[in-house]
């Protein structure tokens, strides 16, 4: 385990921090690390030392609604997040296994749930590691005091259909789609069966890897530049994926590249994608 620290933590110097930024100050007072894998990731044997479970596959999904990687109610988001020890007052920093991905969604839960002071470990703990940094074993669960925080639900952070409907029809508003340009364009299938291939008419796509290089996110200008090829000059966008993770990549580097208003398509293809009225088409875009 980390030497607690004495000095007071710093402001979050932005919505992305450095390994060493994080590791300069593990232990500080206030300060909580969380791991968010999922999939594959998930229950990785190794930990940044004293990393707490965000675990968005199991508590941290609405489990009781169809689809995958729901966002819970204020009610349950507020008793998971005091089980992990998280109060008001805190500081999270938040990583996962795979580099920038998961760790994305649940930054931007935390946005939603109206918690500003948070930030993505760019690169992960693929990129802790390469530094050379300390690990332990991954305990089972955390089993340290609760904390005090309480959700503050921020509407239009995380959108359903509806409001994707209508941003498709708002010239003002870019709708960017996250997968991968197989998916988007309906050639290759869908990873979860019974979802039908291709886009919404409108959309266009931005896959949350090309917002990266070789593991961390790219500088701002970079980003400027890839969003604005995709959105023109809209400055509102709504975000979408395959479950509602990636997208969240995408909230981050739109963030990054001084973007003020994004939403994030909670139900995503996994939604959009069922055999229902909502429109399909293939092809680019």
């Amino acid at each position: 385990m980390s030497t607690p620290h004495t000095d007071p933590l710093p402001p979050l110097p932005g919505p992305l921090v450095d390994p060493d930024w994080l590791a300069r100050r593990l232990g500080t007072p206030g300060l909580v690390v969380f791991d968010a894998s999922v999939g594959a990731h998930r229950g990785t044997p190794r930990r940044v030392p004293g990393a707490r479970p965000f675990d968005i596959d199991g508590a941290l999904s609405d489990h009781t609604a169809p689809l995958p990687h729901t966002m819970p109610d204020a009610g349950a988001f507020t008793d998971e997040m005091r089980a992990l020890g998280l109060d008001d007052s805190g500081t999270v920093v938040v990583y996962d296994a795979a580099g920038v991905y998961s760790s994305a969604r649940a930054w931007w839960m935390l946005r939603a749930m109206g918690f500003d002071r948070a930030a993505v470990l760019d690169g992960g703990l693929p990129a802790w590691s390469a530094a050379g940094l300390p690990v332990e074993p991954e305990p089972p669960r955390y089993a340290g005091p609760r904390g005090d925080f309480t959700a503050r639900p921020r509407p239009g952070l995380l959108v359903g259909s509806d409001r994707v409907t209508e941003a498709l029809a708002d010239p003002d508003t870019a709708v960017l789609d996250a997968r991968t340009p197989q998916r988007f364009t309906g050639e290759a299938p869908e990873p979860r069966p019974g979802l039908r291939g291709g886009h919404m008419p409108g959309a266009r796509n931005l896959p949350f890897g090309n917002t990266q290089h070789q593991g961390v996110m790219r500088p701002a200008e970079e980003l400027r530049a890839l969003f604005s090829e995709a959105a023109g000059d809209r400055r509102a966008l709504v975000l979408s994926c395959g479950s509602g993770v990636t997208a969240c990549v995408l909230a981050l580097a739109a963030e990054l590249a001084g973007y003020e208003e994004a939403a994030v398509y909670d139900g995503s293809w996994s939604e959009w994608g069922l055999p229902s009225d909502l429109p399909v088409v293939t092809g680019p875009r």
